[in-house]
Parts: C-alpha cells; structure tokens; sequence
C-alpha cells in the first residue's frame, strides 16, 4: 500500500476520517459503551416538556473555555486526542493516537506549542508505514522543530491562540437546534452541523456527505456545578461516513492547566520537508 500524505485534519477529529480510517483496521465506529443520543433522551425523559433556558445555559458553558486554561479530549473510530491548554504562558500540548500497532497504519503525534515554537514528534507504525515518503527521516523519535510560515493555518500542525478550543464546542453549541433538559447539569437535544463544519471536532467532508442529515443530529452535554461544559457526545447519522460514529469531547481541570514542557534541545531535529509534505 502506498500513502501519499495524512489527512490534513489529523489534530482533530478529522482524523476519524476514510482518508486515514482506510488504512488501518480499527475495528468498531465509536466507542460502544455510551448510548445515542436519542436513547439516552429517551431513558432521561427528555421527550417531556422542553426547558426554555437550556440552550442558553450551553451557550454559557463554553465561555470559560475561551479563557483558554483547561484540558481535553476528543475521541471517535478507535482514535484520541488528549491534551491541554495554557493561555497564560501562549502554550499548549497535544497527544493523537489513531489505530492501534496491529493496524496498517498506526499514528502517533506529540505536538508541543510554546509561542513562537512548535516542536512534533511523530511515530508512524505497520505495513503502510514503509510507503510513507520520507518515513526514515520522520520516524526519529525526537521533536522535530516547525516553521511556523509552514504550518499557519493548518488544523494537523498549528495552533492559533486567538481560538484556543481545538474541539469548537462554542460553535457547536451555536449551532444546536433543539435542546432539553435531561437531569442535573444534563441535556440531549439536535444541533445543525452545517453551521458547524468549521469546528474542530468535525472534518468539513463528512459534513457534506451527510447532505440534509446533518440538519439534525443528536447530542448530549453534561456541564458541572459552575456550568461549565464537561462532555459532548455527537451521535452521527447511520447514512455518515463511517456509519454510526460518535464523536466525543470532554473538557476539566478548568484553571488548573500547566505550562507546557519544551522539549530538551539534544532531542529536536529540524523538521524535513517530508515532514510538511505529509500534512498538507
């Protein structure tokens, strides 16, 4: 199998992509442990009279977030992306993993930002691996150092301290159509993705794929006892690509984010065209 180059939206949930998703083997759409949202409406008994304030009270959950001092995650088909960001020191961390070792393709990023650097650490793993141009001078086990002219703008390897949430929950929430209610600091309702598809946690052509679907897609929330956003749970339509997935984002440590850790200078190598070539 030969791989041109990665999805470009590999630091979010464009990851969960056919693009990337097609060469690896990860088995289930989602994680199978949480319900749809529509069942979990159901067993909550949101179908009942719906709370006027409710999409309001979304609307505010996200404000802390534009603070920019928390920690997260987004999870979807067998992949995760987990880290932190700290505004006060203009850095931020994140960690993706897709596919497993057994897969044909398995992905390991570590992308560290520390204004005005960026450092990624990048291991690519399984038989699709050797078709990978370059894979000898990117798989070095060290950071290697980013231009930042090269990645401005790019969702896989920049980070834009003007938008601090790389999951977009504030636009998700904007784009909710329908909310209840469900229980304390719970709610389950439909949000139009197409005002959504700039959101981090959603790539812009699955989207599209979903044509009028996407109009109405279940989610759930859970906030905490200060409001503040904690989980998103996106259930996409079975007619999605890849049918069924959930696309999961949580948010804690509100305030209690740290600075992120440069890596020493006797692990960072400048990083190789190949590099840039791969994520474009």
């Amino acid at each position: 199998m030969t791989v041109r180059r990665l999805s470009a939206g590999l630091v979010a949930v464009a990851l969960f992509t056919p693009g990337v998703a097609a060469c690896t083997n990860t088995g289930d759409a989602g994680p199978s442990a949480t319900p749809s949202a529509t069942a979990t409406a159901t067993a909550t008994g949101a179908a009942g009279e719906a709370d006027t304030d409710a999409k309001q009270a979304l609307l505010d959950s996200t404000r802390e977030i534009r603070n920019g001092n928390f920690r997260f995650s987004m999870s979807g088909a067998g992949s995760v992306m987990e880290g932190q960001v700290h505004q006060p020191s203009q850095s931020a961390e994140m960690r993706v993993r897709l596919g497993e070792s057994t897969d044909d393709l398995a992905i390991s990023l570590d992308v560290i930002h520390a204004k005005p650097d960026s450092w990624v650490k990048l291991d690519l793993q399984g038989q699709a691996a050797s078709g990978v141009p370059g894979v000898d001078r990117l798989n070095l086990g060290k950071y290697q150092h980013l231009d930042q002219s090269r990645i401005q703008g790019n969702r896989s390897l920049g980070f834009d301290f003007d938008k601090v949430d790389p999951a977009g929950s504030e636009a998700l929430t904007q784009a909710v159509t329908d909310v209840r209610r469900t229980g304390d600091g719970a709610y389950a309702g439909t949000l139009d993705l197409s005002k959504a598809a700039d959101a981090g946690s959603l790539d812009p052509s699955v989207v599209a794929a979903l044509g009028a679907e996407a109009k109405s897609v279940p989610f759930t929330a859970t906030t905490d006892a200060q409001g503040r956003l904690t989980e998103m749970v996106i259930r996409l339509p079975e007619g999605g690509r890849p049918a069924g997935q959930e696309i999961r984002v949580t948010y804690s440590d509100y305030g209690n984010a740290t600075e992120a850790t440069k890596p020493p200078a006797d692990q960072v190598v400048e990083a190789p065209p190949e590099l840039y070539n791969l994520f474009d």
